[in-house]
């Protein structure tokens, strides 16, 4: 029946999708760079970038990150150019670099010997060494240069010790100025963010505290720090304030600022905060896989605000879909979600093979942890989507996956070639992709496509991968549909455990036509600023709540049409 009303339909669809819209400069995270493959042995091949800092320098953004053997830099946030560089330790975790009178320093973690270099032109690859030694060593650094051109630095990475800050003099070989302060400890007993564990569930195991990174609005020093460990989805950066960049520090009642605990990807601590050229903030933080290893990572960039208290927070609300890079001041999450859904969330998926443990069905349950193979990694293998009707698409991300890949560190000529083709029936086949020149081995490429196009069926076809088996975690298209909106939500309830308020148990009525959830709250009705996405079901357990404080939680329906909104605002109650 179906092939019967098929030619009909697509003409009449097509005709009606003919109109143009205009074109958005977008992204979608995980970030579409080429992540290095570790060098260790004897771990299975996987890829690793994380513990992100971020500086504009030159007009231009530069990326350093942990073990990425270089660093990236670009003019737009979406295109990005890697140096690959020997002169500075790009070996090392968590590197940093500040801005110091036209000049560009760097500095990475270390227990032995903290070296502190510098480069006039960094997209060159040049440095040289500015400082040989700081009078400690100290292990995840942040600079953090004052209105007034004075210095400081912050370090600090335990399950232990506190974070660290010390004013330090430039101008003087960085010496350090006054005593190194203890500014911010680790408070899992009050603090449900800080509780190890992917759903903050690991109470006996104390947190691993890191990463921090200051920025400056308004007069007060933001302090940002991660927990509770960079193999949870929980991963995390919260936020204290101060009147002095070396404190006292008091926590910011919304927290944590910076958090994905869900979806396609999690993770968004250990990062850096920045704004870009139009005065727009943003977050670039760590992504778990920790799958082949504890720290087998990702990055995700994700725009922050300032609400008129000076509230500092980052919107991670459908935080893996596409969202607009702006060319202009962006006032909230609306100027940059263009309302593109997800289209291939639990749909079928045909292939030509499959590694039995590894399925065909991981590709669309936005999982990146899940992946399926082929058998090979051979030229022909192919996944079909069904995505079940016709749908706009106007967006593909294609996450590849590292399955017995054999490499070790940046590997010249690998690539990732294939191409993606799109089908009203599933039997005449056009060309979406085609990527068969691909010369970059980037696993988590993202396609805006020009114009939106009208299909049901997606196929990727490999063509070469840089080493193992073909395989993807996510084979996701984005775009719109034309059918019902999901029904809305008539019983949203939320119930604090009172033996521990950390936690918070969210069950609400199921929604007609929903594909999934999204649950917005926070410590004030109108700052429902933390965003928690489900996909299918229908209850909730949150464990990362200040115990001290009250909640409050909306609700909203998706699918692949739109978004259903609920006013209804729940209070925890006991």
């Amino acid at each position: 029946m179906m092939n019967k009303i098929l030619p009909a339909l697509a003409l009449f669809m097509a005709f009606a999708a003919c109109s143009t819209e205009p074109a958005l400069n977008t992204m979608c995270n995980p970030m579409d760079l080429a992540y290095r493959f570790a060098l260790e042995d004897p771990f299975p091949s996987r890829r690793e970038a994380a513990d992100p800092s971020m500086v504009r320098f030159r007009d231009k953004y530069f990326l350093f990150a942990s073990k990425s053997g270089g660093y990236w830099w670009s003019e737009n946030l979406a295109d990005w150019n890697f140096v690959q560089t020997d002169q500075i330790p790009t070996e090392e975790y968590a590197p940093t670099a500040v801005d110091i009178e036209d000049t560009l320093f760097f500095l990475a973690s270390s227990n032995q010997k903290s070296t502190i270099y510098k480069s006039a032109d960094p997209l060159s690859g040049t440095w040289e060494i500015a400082v040989e030694a700081l009078e400690i060593p100290v292990w995840d650094p942040a600079f953090f240069l004052d209105d007034d051109r004075r210095l400081y630095l912050y370090w600090g990475c335990s399950d232990q010790r506190p974070l660290y800050g010390v004013e330090v003099d430039y101008r003087n070989g960085f010496a350090f100025l006054g005593d190194v302060r203890e500014l911010v400890y680790a408070n899992p007993a009050e603090y449900g963010w800080e509780v190890p564990g992917d759903y903050n569930t690991l109470t006996d195991r104390a947190p691993w505290i890191e990463g921090p990174w200051v920025t400056k609005h308004g007069g007060k020093y933001y302090l940002q720090y991660a927990g509770p460990g960079t193999e949870f989805k929980s991963y995390a950066d919260a936020v204290y304030l101060s009147g002095d960049p070396l404190g006292p520090f008091v926590l910011q009642k919304h927290n944590p600022s910076m958090v994905k605990p869900a979806g396609f990807s999690s993770g968004a601590g250990h990062g850096s905060s920045f704004a870009d050229t139009y005065g727009n903030f943003w977050h670039i933080g760590t992504i778990s896989i920790s799958q082949k290893h504890m720290f087998e990572r990702r990055l995700g960039l994700f725009p922050v605000f300032l609400d008129e208290d000076g509230t500092y927070y980052a919107i991670t609300k459908y935080g893996d879909y596409p969202f607009v890079l702006p060319q202009g001041k962006i006032r909230s999450f609306g100027d940059v979600f263009p309302g593109w859904m997800l289209l291939t969330y639990d749909k079928p998926v045909m292939v030509s093979s499959s590694v039995d443990s590894l399925p065909a069905c991981h590709m669309t349950d936005e999982d990146i942890r899940t992946y399926w193979a082929a058998a090979s990694g051979d030229a022909g293998e192919y996944a079909i989507v069904d995505m079940g009707d016709f749908f706009n698409v106007y967006a593909l991300q294609m996450n590849f996956a590292e399955h017995d890949a054999q490499i070790r560190g940046r590997q010249k000529g690998a690539c990732h070639r294939f191409t993606v083709e799109c089908s009203l029936d599933g039997n005449t086949w056009e060309m979406l992709a085609d990527r068969s020149g691909n010369n970059t081995d980037n696993s988590h490429v993202y396609m805006p496509l020009e114009d939106k196009v009208l299909c049901r069926y997606l196929k990727i076809t490999n063509i070469e991968v840089p080493g193992g088996h073909f395989a993807i975690s996510g084979f996701r298209a984005f775009g719109k549909g034309s059918g019902p909106l999901p029904g809305r939500i008539t019983h949203f309830s939320a119930q604090r455990n009172p033996l521990d308020k950390r936690n918070v148990s969210l069950s609400w009525s199921k929604a007609d036509h929903a594909t999934g959830y999204n649950i917005s709250y926070g410590t004030d009705r109108n700052k429902l600023y933390l965003d928690h996405m489900v996909y299918r079901d229908t209850t909730l357990v949150i464990n990362s709540l200040n115990s001290k404080l009250d909640y409050y939680f909306t609700i909203e329906s998706f699918n692949e049409n739109g978004i259903t909104p609920n006013q209804q605002i729940v209070k925890d109650f006991e």
